[in-house]
């Protein structure tokens, strides 16, 4: 558990980079003022569903204040920094509410749409992601500083530790209509230990009573035992790699709070390193990841937490995975601010990365989910259901990566807004099957819910066989879509649908590419990569501007949108060979 011995200790043994980062980071915010947060801000998301109004201040005043800590810490003009972190503390406990406007709806007991609500009741406070993240950073900076801010005056520390008390600790002992508590609802998503794992941590620092301490750990150990109950056995995370770090990632902070307690045991270990390797089987080289869903295609990967898992689980391959995406020491406040990971990362030096490739093959029977790597090229094949709050319209769709990129690619997340999580989510075009790497058959796309998904999913020696009919409305008329995936030894892939119809539809088979397509004869040229349909299709590329800030970190420039159209039949039989070509870059 962090504490000012930690501190000191920390400090007098960083690595000249580390120091440098952290003077880094302080004199980045030392002359920037804390940001104003008004109610016209807050209630932008229910008006417009802008969540960029209210969170860019909202996590702007949580990284200064992290800054300023580290400016204490690191000897940086400390007695100004030490005022900011006093300015700090004092603006944040006099926030109506710390849940972000997004998540704010009534009594949440629950119901899993609502009406966005324009301001937050102080009479009725809710424990969100990040009001248990903002519990914890509060906690951290009192706890790690305590000296320093009593000197100041003893009011300050007795102030943040009632509001955390009033706004985390009751309403986590006392309520159970929280839905992610799991009580009311077992569907649940990284939510459970993203906040468990800050709330316990919270409860360490404040929560002087043993007895109350003990039954509030076990009530949360609870939570976290019924969110693992929900992970399948493959465990795999079906929000992607980039949830993982606050998923799988927030159950390891949660291990790693309890292993401070006495005669404290964590009973899921087998389960736990099951969800441990899901980054690994996703890694496809670099930064990149396999990223069905809301997923980046780069995503932050806490490479300090996949170090932990990799010597407290004794898998060697996690930490050597985790030395190669450690990063700068400060990364993890830079999205969500993340304090506790900053210190993790300070505190435990990189390991030695070793040497470490991508697995040749995965195959992650509850997702549905086939990797296979062979001669430089990658093919990542998908069953699945689209279902699921992170979930896009993609059954049977697959990335195809060669020459160390995604060259046929999922476009992946975008900046989240009022439609992401609403019903309007499937108009948003990177999630829509439209533009994945799947048929549309005639103008019927794939549907939304629990019933549409991929039937007959079976891994083969070279790849996946599919059934994907179930996946489309009844309106469309599929009787069968089999698609068949085959990576050939020298990391040539075909791809073949045999499909038939109740009525006469033509068929458009959507490949989205990373590079500008060229027609050269029969076939098409993306970038290193030659695609040639088996027979004569018509063919039209959309050029899909990345304007979006969030999918641009990913995919820069453009995406290119080529579709291949067979005409009317009730049944096709369409075939594709995919490969490099070793002279073009």
């Amino acid at each position: 558990m962090f504490d000012e011995r930690f501190l000191s200790e920390m400090i007098l043994s960083l690595s000249p980079s580390d120091r440098a980062a952290l003077v880094r980071l302080a004199e980045r915010y030392q002359g920037e003022p804390y940001a104003q947060l008004t109610a016209r801000q807050y209630m932008a998301f229910a008006r417009t569903g802008e969540r960029g109004a209210m969170e860019a201040p909202y996590f702007q005043r949580r990284r200064k204040l992290i800054a300023a800590m580290m400016g204490v810490c690191a000897g940086v003009e400390p007695e100004q920094n030490l005022d900011a972190v006093v300015d700090g503390l004092w603006l944040i406990c006099e926030e109506t509410s710390w849940v972000v406007s997004a998540h704010n709806g009534g009594e949440h007991d629950g119901v899993e749409k609502r009406e966005p609500v324009p301001l937050p009741d102080p009479e009725k406070p809710y424990v969100d992601l990040f009001a248990a993240q903002t519990a914890m950073i509060l906690s951290l900076a009192c706890r790690l500083l305590s000296e320093r801010l009593d000197g100041v005056t003893p009011l300050l520390r007795r102030r943040v530790r009632n509001e955390i008390e009033r706004r985390i600790l009751t309403p986590f002992e006392t309520r159970d209509d929280f839905w992610w508590m799991g009580v009311i609802r077992r569907d649940l998503c990284n939510w459970t230990p993203w906040i468990v794992s800050n709330v316990a941590l919270a409860a360490c620092v404040w929560v002087d009573d043993e007895a109350r301490l003990e039954k509030l750990l076990e009530r949360a150990s609870v939570m976290v035992g019924r969110y693992m109950d929900g992970i399948p056995e493959d465990g795999g995370c079906d929000e992607g790699v980039g949830y993982w770090n606050l998923a799988t990632g927030a159950v390891l902070d949660f291990l790693q709070l309890l292993e401070t307690r006495p005669n404290a045991r964590f009973e899921r270990i087998e389960k736990l390193r099951s969800m441990a390797r899901y980054p690994l089987d996703m890694w496809l080289g670099g930064d990149w990841f396999a990223n069905f869903g809301d997923c980046d295609a780069r995503p932050e990967v806490p490479g300090e937490r996949l170090q932990y898992a990799g010597r407290r689980l004794e898998m060697p391959e996690l930490t050597a995975l985790g030395a190669r995406f450690r990063g700068d020491p400060v990364d993890p406040i830079l999205d969500t601010p993340q304090l506790s990971r900053l210190l993790n990362n300070l505190a435990n030096p990189p390991a030695d990365a070793g040497e470490i490739e991508p697995p040749a093959e995965a195959w992650l029977p509850d997702l549905e989910i086939r990797r296979l790597r062979r001669s430089g090229a990658t093919l990542v094949a998908k069953g699945g259901v689209n279902e699921g709050s992170h979930n896009h319209n993609d059954c049977g769709g697959f990335i195809y990566f060669a020459g160390g990129e995604p060259r046929i690619v999922d476009a992946g997340n975008m900046t989240y807004s009022r439609k992401t999580f609403s019903e309007e989510r499937y108009s948003l075009w990177n999630i829509r099957s439209k533009y994945h790497n799947v048929p549309l058959i005639g103008d019927f796309e794939q549907a939304a819910g629990p019933e549409f998904r991929a039937r007959e999913v079976v891994p083969t020696g070279d790849g996946l066989r599919l059934d994907i009919a179930g996946a489309y409305p009844a309106e469309a008329g599929v009787i069968s879509l089999r698609r068949d995936f085959s990576l050939a030894a020298n990391g040539a892939l075909t791809l073949r649908d045999e499909i038939e119809l109740s009525v006469p539809r033509a068929v458009t088979e959507t490949l989205l590419l990373r590079c500008e397509p060229a027609r050269r004869g029969d076939a098409l040229v993306s970038g290193p990569v030659r695609i040639v349909p088996d027979g004569p299709m018509e063919v039209e590329i959309e050029e899909i501007p990345v304007t979006d800030p969030r999918m641009a970190k990913n995919f820069p420039g453009s995406l290119w949108r080529a579709a291949f159209t067979a005409p009317a039949a009730q049944q096709h039989r369409i075939g594709f060979r995919i490969d490099t070509i070793p002279d073009v870059e």
